[in-house]
């Protein structure tokens, strides 16, 4: 077999040393063993001339894929490639090293151990005369724990060594399959790991709650949710490096591939937890994203999305990549000319002008349209609210359209316009709109900006809110929060409680005299005599501001 280079600190190496270690590449120990005496033996003697840990990666065949030499107190482990195929098995590789200051396991060997998956981990003590001693090993542990992820072993000596160490790791990668006992993920969707990081345990259950709204509108499967308490979050990690291992860990647990985080992170969070995990990064600004790219269906909300998208992905162009590094100078480009990330960089800008450009002259398009219905005379009547809280089932029931309407987050996207006749010959215009969202984020809220910029010209806004929802007061907050944003304070408002039919008690009047607000199930259609008297009265009836049926910024 060919021989390699060993990985690590080999700087000040004598020339026969270095062939000693590369000749380790040519050992091979049985696929039961972990490791055989004769092998440690060798180990342990280079370890402690050296005055260096050393370590070996074996397969699961027994042969050496790395040789590793670090300095007296650590190592570090070469890139050993992407998961194994399957959502429950380990890396197929061991790491064996030494330890010549007789210490247990170090937390950077655990770290391996975990963020890496490694069959097993052992450090085998060097004495001063450099033959094997104590060894101390571990193993990831199936199924969820409340105690670290793996188990701690200790050998008196590598003769202690006698476990079938390939039986053992099929035993545990079977365990780990049983463990994960969540129904298989359906083709095309990917299972995550949903993790809140907040100052409290309640703040982090309302997060996790809409955020597996979101994963479940975007079409991913849930393994488990995480609440990291800490009064601020790690500016590395997010969470902390301790906690993250242990993340790693549960999501093998959990059969999950991907970890999505309820705050947004920066570009170096992203990178940094990918890196360290190897495991997908999505925080939720990219799931709300993802979403809006799935369902945009208009040109209007396909250009908006692609904006969005752009101005979010722009500033996290790295040079991560070796081959975002490549130069290219070309004839008519000699120097050192523009590097591939650069390139990509300009044409993300270019881009983002050209899509600017694009949606400012569909706005205009719009404000032609308004125009004509405002020569026609007719009121407009737009729909506001939380998503979710019902508007599209509203508008249908009303206009007896057929806009689609499903149990999920951001069903509609496009904004969608009906007429309404009311009686005595009257009508209105009534458009539904892109539902809000807590903390919207902000590439997003700019560039639906132009599309929300509807609501300015509507003679009322219909605040529709989900009175089921336990949430409600912190939804209605969030979209009077955007409306102020939007400058929409002055226009009307009727506040419509939404799905009274899901309420369990007799809160609903109640919630009503005390929100001012009318009481409704859009998909029962109830309550829409009282509603519809009130937009009449609203739209065509003088003194209705007196009456009490426009509500501002206070219910």
């Amino acid at each position: 077999m060919s021989i390699k280079d060993p990985f690590g600190n080999t700087q000040g190496l004598k020339p026969n040393q270095l062939k000693r270690i590369q000749n380790l590449y040519r050992r091979r120990v049985r696929p039961w063993q972990l490791i055989s005496p004769e092998f440690s033996k060798a180990l342990c003697e280079l370890s402690r001339e050296l005055n260096r840990q050393l370590g070996v990666l074996l397969d699961r065949r027994g042969y050496v894929e790395w040789v590793i030499v670090g300095n007296a107190q650590r190592m570090y482990l070469p890139d050993v490639g992407r998961l194994r195929g399957g959502r429950t098995h380990f890396r197929g590789l061991r790491l064996v090293h030494t330890h010549i200051r007789n210490e247990p396991l170090s937390r950077d060997d655990l770290t391996d151990l975990a963020l890496l998956r490694l069959d097993y981990v052992a450090a085998i003590c060097a004495d001063d005369q450099g033959k094997p001693g104590q060894v101390f090993g571990a193993h990831l542990l199936p199924g969820d724990t409340s105690l670290e992820p793996w188990r701690l072993e200790v050998f008196k000596d590598v003769f202690e060594l006698e476990m079938d160490f390939l039986a053992m790791v099929t035993a545990l990668e079977e365990e780990f399959a049983r463990k994960v006992d969540l129904p298989a993920v359906e083709a095309g969707e990917i299972r995550a790991v949903l993790v809140a990081v907040t100052p409290n345990v309640s703040t982090g259950e309302d997060i996790l709650t809409e955020l597996a709204e979101l994963a479940r509108t975007a079409g991913v499967d849930i393994g488990g949710k995480v609440i990291q308490v800490r009064p601020k979050p790690d500016p590395r990690y997010v969470v902390g490096k301790g906690r993250l291992e242990e993340l790693v860990v549960e999501t093998m647990q959990k059969g999950a591939e991907l970890i999505i985080f309820g705050s947004n992170l920066t570009a170096a969070q992203a990178r940094a937890i990918a890196d360290f995990t190897e495991l997908k990064v999505l925080d939720r600004t990219q799931l709300i994203l993802d979403i809006f790219a799935q369902r945009a269906s208009s040109k209007d909300g396909k250009l908006q999305v692609e904006l969005a998208q752009l101005k979010y992905t722009l500033p996290r162009l790295t040079a991560q990549d070796s081959g975002l590094s490549r130069l290219t100078g070309e004839i008519g480009g000699r120097g050192p000319g523009e590097t591939k990330l650069e390139i990509d960089r300009r044409r993300a800008r270019e881009r983002i002008a050209k899509l600017e450009r694009q949606i400012k002259k569909l706005s205009k398009q719009r404000a032609v349209r308004r125009a004509k219905r405002i020569r026609n005379r007719l009121p407009t009547v737009s729909i506001v609210g939380y998503t979710n809280a019902g508007k599209s089932t509203l508008l249908n029931q009303l206009t007896k359209s057929n806009v689609f309407v499903e149990d999920k987050l951001f069903a509609t996207l496009d904004p969608t316009s009906r007429r309404l006749r009311f009686p005595r010959d009257r009508q209105v215009i009534i458009t539904d709109t892109v539902g809000f969202i807590q903390d919207l984020p902000d590439d997003l809220f700019n560039a639906f900006r132009a599309t929300l910029e509807e609501l300015t010209h509507a003679d009322l806004l219909l605040h529709i809110v989900d009175v089921a929802d336990p949430r409600m007061e912190k939804q209605t907050e969030a979209v009077i929060r955007i409306l102020d944003q939007l400058e929409l304070s002055r226009v009307p408002r009727l506040l419509l409680l939404n799905k009274s039919d899901l309420l369990t008690d007799n809160r609903g009047p109640i919630i009503a005299r005390r929100k001012n607000g009318i009481l409704i199930s859009a998909a029962k259609k109830e309550g829409f005599k009282d509603f519809l008297a009130a937009v009449e009265q609203i739209l065509w009836q003088e003194g209705a501001a007196e009456k009490g049926h426009i509500f501002n910024d206070k219910y």
